[in-house]
């Protein structure tokens, strides 16, 4: 089971995640959603679209911009369509 894990609580759990480009995508149903804060931050890529994100907070402690998704990818990348993938600063466990 991967386990996302940010200052030591797990936000999201799940036996399937896509891994693509080295980042573990987790199906929106893993997600502890109360953790989560949407921002106004996107980024581009070329093949998949465009990336929304959103802030993690946990115990006081918030991670700006360290988690994304993508709301309408592209039909290559239809298969993360809301899962969620996090940067480095959220622990990633297989």
């Amino acid at each position: 089971m991967a386990k996302a894990i940010f200052n030591g609580s797990v936000i999201a759990e799940s036996d399937t995640v896509e891994t693509i480009e080295g980042n573990a995508y987790f199906p929106p149903s893993a997600v502890d959603q109360t953790f989560f804060t949407d921002t106004d931050h996107t980024t581009f890529r070329g093949w998949k679209g465009t990336a929304s994100y959103y802030s993690v907070t946990v115990n006081g402690k918030t991670a700006e911009n360290s988690a994304w998704t993508y709301k309408d990818p592209k039909s290559e990348a239809e298969n993360i369509r809301d899962f969620v993938a996090f940067y480095s600063v959220v622990k990633i466990e297989p």
